[in-house]
């Protein structure tokens, strides 16, 4: 944990993981980020890579892993899927409509949507 100093406040936890998810969530460059928070790019390295490892140190034992592999894809190969390892499922993220193209992003319900796989 950083602490302040004369010259500077340490960042809150709450403003570095929201340095980390924007930058991780978006295209922006780091340059972009640090006028965004108001911050040097080291920090926004720092910020990124701590949080980073936070969420590894937390939440790595509660990743779901795959099993045996071999098991899965006999499994699949039973059920009339050969060499299939795996199936992705997706859903529908609401969003407000575009601007342009917005008939592109209307689902089969009749509302704006993304899909999330």
């Amino acid at each position: 944990k950083r602490k302040d100093t004369r010259m500077r406040a340490a960042l809150t936890i709450q403003k570095q993981v929201a340095i980390a998810l924007w930058k991780l969530a978006t295209p922006d460059s780091y340059r972009s980020v640090t006028n965004q928070f108001g911050v040097g790019k080291s920090t926004v390295g720092v910020a990124v890579m701590q949080v980073a490892n936070a969420i590894i140190d937390l939440l790595l034992s509660k990743v779901v892993t795959l099993g045996n592999v071999q098991v899965i894809i006999d499994g699949f190969a039973a059920m009339g899927f050969p060499n299939c390892g795996g199936a992705i499922d997706g859903t529908h993220i609401p969003i407000l409509g575009p601007d342009h193209q917005g008939s592109q992003y209307i689902n089969r319900k009749g509302y704006f949507s993304m899909v999330l796989q």
